[in-house]
């Protein structure tokens, strides 16, 4: 069983790899994710959501019933790692229709505008903004205003990128 104490302190890739094939081992992902994606200690919320990056799909996919739990630690984490890991694993999980909530929409929409914002914080927010959008066509239409307005000049290549690649997806389709 893998215990709090393993996830404090500094991590580097062998310490995920070592503790997330322990958790393939014990095949609760679930438990692991309720446990300690909120602890006191940003370490150890950060290191075992790390830890859940390093699961395959599958593996990843137990943690479906954390989605709605996963967003509200996304938007509250004062920590930019404990957030950006959070929006990964939001990322990987399914996100349909009734999973639509306009709080997180509007906190990606803002997140990815933000030039004071981390890069990769931006990239999964547009990635996600894109992805709730797509289920109304005027929630779409404010998004992709939202991402012709950036001026493109203050933003790293990763957010460009993702930018570019929406807006050209969005203008193949009209």
């Amino acid at each position: 069983m893998i215990r709090r104490n393993q996830l404090m302190g500094s991590y580097g890739e062998r310490e995920a790899m070592t503790v997330c094939l322990e958790l393939k081992k014990e095949g609760d992902f679930l438990s692991f994710c309720q446990k300690y994606m909120n602890d006191e200690d940003y370490q150890v919320a950060r290191n075992a959501l790390w830890v859940l990056t390093k699961t395959n799909s599958k593996e990843h996919s137990q943690l479906q019933p954390m989605l709605h739990p996963l967003i509200e630690l996304a938007m509250s984490a004062d920590n930019s790692s404990v957030r950006r890991l959070a929006l990964n694993n939001i990322h990987r999980l399914r996100m349909e229709e009734e999973d639509l909530r306009v709080d997180f929409l509007d906190f990606c929409i803002d997140h990815a505008a933000d030039m004071e914002e981390l890069p990769g914080i931006q990239s999964l927010c547009i990635k996600l903004a894109w992805r709730m959008s797509r289920f109304y066509p005027e929630l779409r239409e404010e998004f992709v205003r939202t991402l012709e307005s950036m001026e493109m000049e203050y933003y790293k290549p990763a957010v460009k990128s993702i930018r570019n690649k929406i807006l050209k997806e969005v203008r193949s389709r009209r």
